[in-house]
Order: C-alpha cells, then sequence, then structure tokens
C-alpha cells in the first residue's frame, strides 16, 4: 500500500514538473497563445519580452489594418477585432509602444466609478469646461464632448481587459481629482502598453514590427490598403479599412521649428518614431490637416537626457523651486503657463521639490533615480548644498509652503489643487528641469466617428485616425492626463468604427 501511495506521489510530481515545464515555454509569434495567468491582472502586471509576428506570416488582405502600436492603434486593434473584423497592426520601430510608452501621469477621466468609491464629486460638464478652458477655447467642441463623455466607459472597458487604473491624482488645469493611473501609483505608460500587449497576443492579432508602411492604397475612391516595407521588400496589402494611429511629429524638431521658430533647440521628450509619418500619408489622399502649430512644451523635462518629469509629483504635492530657493509660480496651472514662467527665469531653469514620502506616491520617481536625475539631502540644508540654493530661503520656502497646505490656502500664487500633503518627510529630494517638447496637438481632421476628413469636410471612405496623429481636440494647450485619455477614447472608437464600416 505504502509503495503504491509513494509511486502515486512521484507520478504527480512528474506530471507537475512536466505542466510546468511547458507552460513556460516562450512564443514564438503574437498569434500563438499566451502564458496561462491566474488572472488577467497577473498577466498585464507581470514582465516578460514582447514576441512579434514573423514578416512571413502577414497576409495578403485584412479587413482592418491598423497603422502605428502606441496606445491608440493598440486600442483600435482591440477593439476592431472584438466587432468581428479580421485585424493586423503594423509598427514601423522595433518594438511597440510608441509615445504611451513614455507617458507616465495618468488618463483623465470624469464620473468613474473609482471616482465614486473615493467620494469625489466630478462631472462631465467640469471636465470639459476645465479642458476647454486649458486649450484656450479653441478645441473642436464635439470631439471634446464626445472625449469626456466616453472617458468613464473607457476607463471601465480597460478594467474589463484586466488594465485596471484605480489609483487617482490631479494634474494642472484640473480642479477635481480626474487622472488615473495603476493601483500602486506607478507610471501609466508601461503599465498601458504591457496590458493592451497582453490583450492583443490573447486575441492572437498579428504585431508586425519593422514594418514601414509607405503609401495608402486606394481604389474606387475608397481606401483600399497599404504598401508596406517589410523584412527588406515591398508588400501591397488590401483591406477595407485603415486606422491611422502613428502618433504626432515632436522627434521632427525641424518641423517643429519650421511650424513654430521658438522652439528652435529645445530638448523633445518624444520617441524617435513619432515624426509625422501618418500625417504625411492622409495628406496625400486629400486629408485636412487642423492646428498643426500648435505645439506643446512640457514645463518639467529633465534636460541632459531629455526627460519627462510626470505632473503626477506636482499633482501629490511637489513644489517648484528657482535658483534663489524660492516658489515662483502655482504649480499646477496650465503646462504653457508654467513652461513660460520657467522660461522667464534667469537663469531659466528649476527644481521640482519633494520629500519621501511623496516619493512613495509616485513610483516612477524610482525611474527618475536609475537614471541619476534625482538629487536628495537627509535634511532640507543638505537638499539646498546638493542643488546649489540658499538653504535659510528653502527652509522658508518650504515652512510657508506646509503652513498653505495646512491652512487650504495659498496666498502667494493661488494653487487650489495638489495640496493634500505637507512636505515634511525626510529625507528631502529635487530635480533639475526646464522646458521641453512634450506634444503635437496638432493633425488630422477628423469627426467623433473618427473617420479622416477631407479639405471638403467630408470623410475620406475606409480611411479612419485616432490619438496624437490627429487634432483638434485639445485645442492651444493639451492638459496633462488628456492624451492617454484621447488615445483609448478614440482608439476604442476608430476599432469599433472601422469594423462596422467593413460590415457594410
Amino acid at each position: 500500500m505504502k509503495k503504491k501511495v509513494w509511486l502515486g506521489a512521484l507520478l504527480s510530481l512528474f506530471a507537475a514538473v512536466f505542466l510546468i515545464a511547458c507552460g513556460s515555454k516562450s512564443t514564438n509569434t503574437a498569434e500563438s497563445s499566451t502564458p496561462a495567468s491566474s488572472s488577467k491582472e497577473e498577466a498585464v502586471s507581470g514582465a516578460s519580452e514582447k514576441v512579434y509576428t514573423d514578416p512571413s506570416e502577414l497576409k495578403d488582405n485584412y479587413d482592418v489594418v491598423v497603422i502605428g502600436s502606441g496606445g491608440a492603434g493598440m486600442a483600435a486593434a482591440v477593439s476592431a477585432h472584438d466587432a468581428g473584423a479580421s485585424v493586423a497592426v503594423l509598427e514601423k520601430m522595433g518594438e511597440v509602444g510608441g509615445n504611451t510608452a513614455k507617458s507616465s501621469a495618468g488618463m483623465n477621466a470624469s464620473q468613474t466609478k473609482f471616482q465614486d468609491k473615493e467620494g469625489i464629486n466630478d462631472s462631465n460638464d467640469k471636465f470639459y469646461e476645465e479642458t476647454l478652458k486649458g486649450g484656450g477655447g479653441t478645441n473642436d467642441p464635439e470631439l471634446l464632448r464626445y472625449l469626456v463623455d466616453n472617458s468613464a466607459s473607457a476607463i471601465d472597458w480597460l478594467d474589463g481587459m484586466g488594465i485596471t487604473l484605480s489609483n487617482i491624482t490631479t494634474t494642472g488645469g484640473m480642479s477635481e481629482k480626474r487622472t488615473h493611473r495603476p493601483a500602486d501609483g506607478s507610471a501609466v505608460g508601461g503599465y498601458l502598453v504591457t496590458g493592451l500587449y497582453h490583450n492583443l497576443t490573447e486575441r492572437k492579432i498579428p504585431m508586425f514590427v519593422n514594418a514601414d508602411v509607405t503609401n495608402l492604397e486606394e481604389k474606387d475612391g475608397k481606401i483600399s490598403g497599404v504598401e508596406v516595407k517589410i523584412d527588406g521588400k515591398t508588400k501591397k496589402v488590401a483591406a477595407k479599412a485603415v486606422v491611422i494611429a502613428t502618433g504626432g511629429f515632436g522627434a521632427d524638431l525641424e518641423k517643429v521649428a519650421q511650424l513654430n521658430p521658438k522652439l528652435k533647440g529645445y530638448v523633445t521628450t518624444n520617441q524617435a518614431g513619432s515624426t509625422g509619418d501618418g500625417i504625411a500619408l492622409a495628406e496625400a489622399k486629400g486629408a485636412a490637416t487642423v492646428d498643426m502649430e500648435q505645439i506643446q512644451i512640457h514645463p518639467t523635462v529633465e534636460q541632459e537626457k531629455a526627460y519627462l518629469i510626470t505632473e503626477a509629483i506636482r499633482g501629490e504635492g511637489a513644489i517648484l523651486v528657482n535658483t534663489k530657493g524660492e516658489r515662483f509660480f502655482n504649480e499646477l496651472e496650465t503646462r504653457d503657463k508654467v513652461s513660460a514662467a520657467i522660461n522667464g527665469l534667469e537663469p531659466n531653469y528649476a527644481y521640482v521639490v519633494f520629500d519621501s514620502a511623496l516619493k512613495d506616491r509616485v513610483k516612477a520617481i524610482a525611474q527618475y533615480e536609475k537614471k541619476g536625475l534625482v538629487k536628495s539631502g537627509e535634511t532640507l540644508a543638505d537638499l539646498a548644498k546638493a542643488i546649489d540654493v540658499p538653504a535659510d530661503a528653502l527652509q522658508t520656502t518650504l515652512d510657508t509652503w506646509n503652513k498653505a497646505v495646512a491652512d487650504k490656502s495659498d496666498a502667494a500664487f493661488g494653487r487650489s489643487s495638489g495640496m493634500d500633503h505637507a512636505l515634511d518627510k525626510a529625507p528631502y529630494y529635487a530635480i533639475k528641469i526646464a522646458p521641453g517638447i512634450h506634444h503635437t496637438m496638432g493633425g488630422l481632421k477628423i469627426n467623433t466617428n473618427t473617420e479622416v476628413l477631407n479639405k471638403e469636410g467630408q470623410a475620406i471612405p475606409g480611411l479612419y485616425a485616432a490619438g496624437e496623429v490627429t487634432g483638434g481636440v485639445h485645442g492651444k494647450n493639451r492638459i496633462g492626463g488628456n492624451a492617454v485619455a484621447d488615445i483609448i477614447v478614440f482608439g476604442r472608437q476608430a476599432g469599433e468604427q472601422s469594423a462596422k464600416f467593413v460590415k457594410k
């Protein structure tokens, strides 16, 4: 009897080891099944090497071809697939993610279940009005209305796929906490890209990288596919609809300076692939553009590595000080105004100052530390020495600020948000920053169905666009947290509408 029990246990152990070994095999293409996970959340949060589809598997035709693999492109691909379309994603860079991978603050949304849980009394109308004000009243009202009214359902849509943005903070220009980020307060970009990638692989949607689309094909007045350079060859791929989600042109510094000469010499936070390719592809087919000269500089960019320092740090209570150790502006004004204030300093840079408690609340700071961007001091005097500002002045500035937080009244600069926590927990930290090119508000003109419009205001049949490649949503100035809202809300819509068009 004991021998049988021992043998059974040995066989069970062998079976378990065999299953684990099988489950640990890496996938060869994005069309292969993903490893099993006890939950979608575990799969989304788990770090793993991304695997892409072999170029030889690129078919001659699909219902929908998505150009670009940032948040908008991946959201469109998932949405189109779930609406019944066959989909392929073509990405010119060597990996998916685009500028989305560099995003850090979060996703703005109003009237969400996560706000309700925290007792945050927000409204779509307030979100609309504050974004309109931030954009200088020049936002396309229909696109903006669609963005805010569909933001909560987009949060739910992501949550349903295991991409949960339940930690809420605030950004400049917002009076309510509506910037949603991962539960641990980490940067939204990497989490979002990993989560969407997981959902694409789960659906066996092929993702082709190093696939440079050079032309949109047209037949009988409709977009009929693409021409793509891949694996050293040029191939035509037929499609009943094409979604352009290639991002903006913030990495094309020559074009930026041409459109806005004042921006010549600025560093850019954009990934190398953000060169406006999708805009050019659509313009060649008669597409209209809007707001091309509206290019946003972000106030807090570390200059040596051109690395964006998330607005969530200020949203959680950090302050900006000049080389005299003094505050000089409302840190949570809109990005254009904060950037102008920093540019008006002499010398024209500042420091983001925060304490250890805030460092624990904003996980992105750990990434900045790894890159050597953060100065620290065991005491405030030590920090003042590290960043070469007067210790007495910095102490007075922090004391005044902490009293303003306690009184909920910033008499100096009228700040009214991001004042939930004092800066009083040593050690103290600072990051040297100045403005850098961050976002291009202009791009292809679309309607709320994400159809690309021609110069006569008519939809180009079969052509859709979403994300930073489009213009009109943000007006003259984008509010922090609205880019992620833009790519998810309109990316999802582009997928649904392109799949619907395919079925006509």
